[in-house]
């Protein structure tokens, strides 16, 4: 097949993003407009107002992808879009600009996974091919563990039941008083305290279901700061108790991403694990991971941190579908499905 040059674009949540790439997966531009002035004040993502940013930055967005790979829009040869899992009327935003584009250019329109993305990016940031593996997504709205037969085939093993690791970050940080985005604010602060201050509970840790549930860590904290009944006040926490609550916590999730990894490894006979999505930004889960994996020598592949949160470089797992010739058409929708 001839050359491609892939404009793709990411609007699943509260990042606006666009690449550009070929087909040999060498990234010429990834730019992400960051929409964290727009959501800070009200702590958390609303999505109306992460559809309107959307619109708002996404033409200057490409025009700066254009700009920064030095080409042009005629240049293009296929356009890549996430159309899922996500808000819908933000990845609406994403879907109509890609579709016009497509149709403007007459390229090929493909429609891609934003979860299986984040775990291509695994494979993007090794340089080479990962799969089979076992692979988890850990977001701010995921926590999947999936059998990895190859890019493009993928089957679920188990799931979050209630909130995402990333979610529950976020609500902890918040109730601790540590700003939006919450994950990292809550990385931060747990360097100052100790992950044994607090016993938090593990759930399902010592289970062999490959599920996920966060909402009764989340509930402890809560009730760390304000046992039930109490009024929250965040004013009565003092500084050593924020540090040691946010500590503690995320040791606790920590713990449980971890062995749920290595069940999963179990359970398949995979000697692969790729770990993508924001929350494998947090160092002490990379550490935790990396150490555990090669006591074991399990093969750990984790994408470099500008590759973690929502980007559309990760987005050229649409080269795969390139391969095959496997394209979408004017009639592609937004859709809820991951897998």
């Amino acid at each position: 097949m001839k050359p491609c040059l892939f404009l793709a674009i990411e609007t699943s949540c509260d990042e606006t993003s666009v690449a550009i790439f070929d087909e040999q997966l060498h990234v010429k531009a990834n730019v992400i407009a960051s929409q964290t002035k727009w959501h800070e004040r009200f702590g958390g993502v609303v999505p109306e107002v992460a559809a309107r940013a959307h619109m708002e930055l996404l033409t200057p967005t490409i025009a700066e992808a254009l700009s920064t790979a030095s080409i042009s829009m005629k240049q293009i040869g296929a356009v890549a879009v996430h159309h899922g899992p996500g808000l819908a009327g933000a990845l609406l935003v994403g879907l109509s600009s890609a579709k016009m584009i497509a149709l403007g250019l007459g390229v090929p329109l493909i429609g891609v996974n934003h979860v299986h993305s984040h775990l291509y990016a695994c494979r993007m940031s090794a340089g080479r091919d990962i799969f089979p593996c076992v692979g988890m997504v850990v977001s701010g709205g995921h926590t999947i563990l999936f059998d990895c037969e190859s890019a493009l085939q993928m089957k679920r093993l188990g799931g979050t039941i209630d909130d995402a690791a990333g979610e529950a970050f976020d609500k902890v940080a918040n109730l601790l008083g540590l700003g939006f985005p919450g994950g990292p604010a809550l990385e931060k602060e747990a360097r100052l305290g100790s992950p044994k201050a607090y016993s938090y509970p593990r759930s399902f840790i010592h289970e062999e279901r490959l599920d996920f549930s966060f909402s009764g860590l989340k509930t402890a904290v809560l009730y760390s700061i304000a046992p039930p009944g109490e009024k929250l006040n965040l004013v009565k926490i003092d500084a050593l108790s924020r540090a040691n609550m946010a500590a503690s916590f995320q040791e606790a999730v920590v713990d449980v991403l971890a062995v749920k990894c290595l069940q999963a490894l179990k359970r398949t006979g995979r000697k692969r694990l790729a770990v993508g999505g924001g929350v494998i930004a947090n160092n002490c889960l990379r550490d935790r991971l990396a150490t555990q994996c090669s006591r074991l020598e399990i093969d750990l592949f984790v994408p470099q941190k500008d590759l973690c949160t929502d980007n559309a470089a990760m987005a050229a797992l649409a080269v795969e579908y390139w391969k095959e010739q496997r394209f979408s058409d004017l009639s592609l929708d937004v859709c809820s499905t991951v897998y």
